[in-house]
């Protein structure tokens, strides 16, 4: 198996990020006076569609809501990311099972580390500060975000951006992923992906996926990306 990158997505992949957004949406909201208010099961739907902007012009779509304008939606959403940043250094969130330890041995092994998300850098940088202490740079080689392509999930255009930076082709790479947008977009990219379905997409459709895994545990992770990691990590013989 050629490896020399792992690409990840990061909302549900990384961590359980998807119930922060959502308070930080119904927060925004609330003091914005708009009178909307998210459900579990409205936002379960809304991630069908990816970005937050999208997700407020879809829900005002389909309750018949009257639209702000762009002007107003970008404000709310400006509004959101902030408040967003703010209950996530309240400390609550944490990495999903696995996820330290991967990163740690793909670091050790010599392998390119990116990110490849529709969320905005803000964001990414946000966690990253809560859950690695320092800022998404020195995490990961390379970050491609939502708000740098034109089309987001499912569309494979963050992951393109994230090859285009890591200067890999398609099979060079693995996709990390726990959306059926996100496994479709990498797919389309032409990367192997594995698939960690988080609370909010359990039951996705995850056909196409490469590898299906409850978590990203040394134990979980399928045969040859072990070996992989194992033999990349080895030192070689002079």
């Amino acid at each position: 198996m050629s490896l020399m990158a792992l690409i990840f997505d990061v909302d549900g992949t990384l961590a359980e990020t998807e119930e922060a957004h959502r308070k930080a949406f119904n927060d925004t909201f609330a003091h914005a006076g708009v009178g909307w208010h998210w459900s579990r099961e409205d936002y379960r739907w809304l991630l069908r569609t990816t970005g937050g902007k999208e997700r407020i012009r879809r829900y005002l779509v389909e309750s018949g809501s009257a639209c702000p304008g762009d002007d107003a939606i970008a404000l709310l959403h400006r509004r959101k990311t902030v408040r967003y940043a703010e209950i996530v250094a309240g400390g609550e969130l944490s990495l999903r099972p696995g996820v330290r330890e991967l990163v740690a041995q793909a670091r050790l092994a010599g392998l390119s580390l990116a990110v490849a998300t529709t969320t905005n850098r803000p964001n990414v940088d946000t966690l990253c500060e809560l859950l690695w202490g320092c800022p998404a740079g020195n995490v990961f080689d390379v970050i491609a975000a939502g708000d740098e392509v034109v089309a987001k999930k499912p569309a494979p255009d963050v992951y393109e951006l994230a090859l285009a930076r890591l200067g890999m082709e398609p099979g060079d790479a693995v996709a990390f992923e726990d959306s059926r947008n996100g496994l479709l977009s990498a797919r389309k990219a032409g990367l192997r992906t594995v698939v960690t379905p988080s609370s909010y997409t359990q039951g996705e459709d995850f056909s196409g996926a490469d590898w299906f895994l409850p978590d990203l545990r040394s134990e979980s992770l399928p045969k040859e990306l072990r070996m992989t990691l194992a033999h990349a990590a080895l030192p070689s013989a002079e």
